[in-house]
This record gives structure tokens, C-alpha cells and sequence, in this order.
């Protein structure tokens, strides 16, 4: 058995090439020997997003505070609220984020192919997040 315990992992930034806005990611676990699975709680204040981007073998994201916005390439922007769990596809092209007047918090959960988790791609746009809503 193994515990991590709050607050022996620092938060970091997320890095301006994957999001938009001011992101917090606080990881929980990652990968080891036994297990595939990485998760972190990543923190999205109003207006900030993920870029674009895929999951070898998909993404579970868990919402925890807030009000946010999700949507899959090719899709209406879907609005999520605490206790909704989305589900993303394996290499489904994808963003998530906070809506543009409310901050949001999940869990995001994705499992590890071969030494990867993401393929991160183009930021969304003013443009289209403003088109969500």
C-alpha cells in the first residue's frame, strides 16, 4: 500500500503551450511498474482552456468544482457541472476548460501507451471558445 499524501506534490502552472489562461495542475498519481494510469486535479479560472489534443488510449474527466465547458472536434460545446464524468475517446481531438465567467475543476485521468499520455496540438482560438456559448 502507498499513500501520497496532500501536499507532497507541488502544484505547477499549466505550461502556455498546452493552455490558454491561468491553469493549476495538481498531480495525484502517475504511472508506475503496475499501473498505466496517470491523474491530476488541473484548476481552469474563468475563460482558460486546454489546446487541442488527443489520448492514445482516451480520457475520463471528473468534475469537481465549477461550471465548465467541454467538446470533441466536429461537436457542440456540451456544459459540465460538479459530479459529471466525461469520457473521451481514444485519439478523440478535444479541448476542456472553465466557461467564460466561472472557474472549473476536475480530475483527469488518462492511461500511458508506450511512454505517452497526450499529443497536445493548436490552442483553441478566441474565436471558437467564444463560439461555444
Amino acid at each position: 500500500m502507498e499513500i501520497t499524501r496532500i501536499g507532497s506534490q507541488p502544484s505547477s502552472k499549466g505550461p502556455e503551450d498546452w493552455f490558454t489562461g491561468a491553469v493549476r495542475i495538481d498531480p495525484l498519481f502517475a504511472p508506475n511498474d503496475a499501473r498505466r494510469g496517470a491523474a491530476a486535479s488541473v484548476t481552469f479560472e474563468p475563460g482558460a482552456r486546454t489546446a487541442w489534443h488527443t489520448h492514445p488510449l482516451g480520457q475520463t474527466l471528473i468534475i469537481t468544482a465549477g461550471c465548465g465547458w467541454v467538446q470533441k472536434e466536429g461537436s457542440t460545446v456540451e456544459e459540465v457541472h460538479p459530479g459529471d464524468v466525461v469520457w473521451f475517446e481514444p485519439n478523440e481531438r478535444h479541448w476542456h476548460g472553465a466557461t467564460a465567467t466561472n472557474g472549473m475543476t476536475h480530475i483527469a485521468i488518462q492511461e500511458n501507451l508506450n511512454g505517452k499520455v497526450v499529443d497536445w496540438m493548436e490552442k483553441v482560438s478566441d474565436e471558437q471558445y467564444k463560439g461555444s456559448k
